[in-house]
């Protein structure tokens, strides 16, 4: 498999100053999934960006992975929520044409 799109979980440990257990309690509680080839762990580049905001939660807020999972939980719900919105504003465009 190749790893161009994949970015070694160590070099993200290192550059983001965080232990590499953060990054696997992340993973037990499936917030992010980690790509193991030869003996070596990658995270795919488009999980970079969530990855990134949840390790500064953890280093600069002091939130541990049960506040962020509660986080990530509460986030997908108010994402939910504004798609029904959006969908409920179009139905009732449509009602009153």
């Amino acid at each position: 498999m190749s790893t161009i799109n994949l970015v070694l979980i160590d070099d993200f440990c290192t550059h983001h100053q965080i232990e590499f257990s953060f990054i696997n309690a992340l993973k037990e509680n499936g917030l992010i999934e980690i790509i193991s080839i030869e003996q070596l762990d990658y995270i795919a580049i488009e999980h970079l960006p969530v990855l990134e905001k949840w390790s500064r939660m953890y280093v600069e807020l002091g939130i541990n992975v049960e506040g962020i999972e509660t986080i990530h939980h509460l986030l997908k719900r108010i994402e939910n929520l504004q798609e029904e919105v959006a969908v409920l504003k179009n139905r009732l465009g449509q009602l009153e044409d």
